[in-house]
């Protein structure tokens, strides 16, 4: 039993039907796929370890170059064409996942809420259920309860607009507009895209509003605002029979909130890990899935999770010395070398690690090193 008809929650529906198990996703939206809370950008790479080859209707386009903006209006640009990240209909991907997971045995069902578990399984809105195994796929609304520190709200808005370029995105720092996070904006074809922006203690629709006002013209044609969770991994994902997955388990990026690829990798390390522990009632075999998964992306979430705290305690004056400080080699090597899905090089590179060492280290202190291990 899956409550959560994301990522996650389909994937893990996928490898479990896959072994021939009877597996229900309820999901209480309407339709699979929505609101699209997701920025979008995903590997390639990720794409196909996740087992999908995107159809023509969910891969949009390939993103060509990132613009990194000060808060000074300093900037430079990554070309990002050797990552192969691309832009992706979230709203198309999830389907896409669901048929899979469909195709594999998985029954799905929309408008369909999860309330409390029980003795035997867990409560609907219309009905109790019997399982084995309930996963937690429901995303960060699970986590509200549990530590409200870790999330902040964001806003992002699909609009039309000249001034958005097919293939170009945009990412602005400014830690007194947006404290702890960034604005962007990422394309999904010329002249429409995706703009947002997340931050600490900010009123997310008047500084989106704000953003727009300074970029131009524009029309706005949907606005989802949700909260995004930036604290990295809960404790356990494992309580029992209950397994914890996707956004609901921490698993989105802590640097940038996305997690469509460490998420998904989440569903696909559970299902397999519940599909063995179905047949052997071992529960090692369960546990085997938060292993994997920080084995995984273990040390990279730490990173992530210490460059989040640097960012959240430099000041504007700090960022436009190191956007100073950063060289064409800098620049250079994290256009030809970096991976998407595993990003601290770049951050650390960005900090000035290349060329610039000292003025990291003057600007920052020692807490830089923590980064290098």
């Amino acid at each position: 039993m899956i409550a959560g008809g994301s990522v996650a929650g389909l994937l893990c529906a996928r490898e479990i039907a896959s072994k021939g198990f009877s597996v229900l996703v309820i999901e209480e939206d309407y339709e699979i796929g929505t609101p699209e809370h997701c920025g979008g950008l995903v590997s390639l790479a990720g794409l196909e370890e996740l087992g999908i080859i995107p159809f023509r209707k969910t891969f949009d386009h390939m993103i060509e170059t990132a613009e990194i903006i000060a808060p000074n209006g300093n900037k430079f640009t990554i070309n990002s064409k050797k990552q192969k990240v691309i832009e992706i209909s979230r709203r198309e991907l999830d389907k896409q996942i669901a048929f899979q997971a469909q195709k594999n045995g998985a029954v799905i069902k929309v408008r369909t809420s999860f309330q409390e578990i029980t003795d035997t399984g867990i409560r609907t809105k219309e009905e109790e259920i019997d399982c084995k195994i309930f996963v937690d796929a429901r995303g960060v609304s699970s986590l509200i309860h549990k530590d409200r520190t870790g999330i902040i709200s964001s806003a992002q808005y699909e609009i039309y607009a000249d001034w958005i370029k097919k293939g170009k995105v945009k990412v602005m720092f400014d830690q007194e507009k947006y404290p702890g996070f960034f604005a962007w904006v990422i394309p999904s074809n010329e002249g429409k895209g995706k703009v947002g922006v997340a931050g600490r203690g900010i009123n997310v629709s008047e500084v989106l509003d704000e953003i727009l006002k300074e970029n131009g013209i524009h029309s706005t044609i949907r606005k989802i605002y949700a909260p995004i969770w930036i604290k990295g991994p809960i404790k356990n994902f494992v309580d029992g029979k209950t397994v914890i997955i996707g956004d609901a388990a921490g698993q989105a990026k802590p640097t940038t909130a996305g997690g469509i690829f460490t998420s998904g990798m989440g569903g696909v390390y559970a299902g397999k890990a519940i599909a063995k522990f179905l047949k052997t009632n071992n529960q090692t075999d369960l546990d085997e899935y938060q292993k994997r998964w920080t084995e995984r992306f273990g040390k990279e979430f730490e990173k992530q999770n210490f460059a989040r705290k640097l960012l959240e305690r430099i000041d504007n004056q700090t960022i436009n010395k190191l956007f100073d400080a950063i060289t064409p080699e800098i620049i250079k090597d994290i256009s030809e070398k970096d991976d998407f899905d595993f990003h601290t090089s770049s951050i650390i590179k960005l900090l000035g690690m290349k060329g610039s060492i000292k003025t990291a280290q003057a600007l920052i202190g020692g807490e830089f090193k923590k980064l290098l291990r």
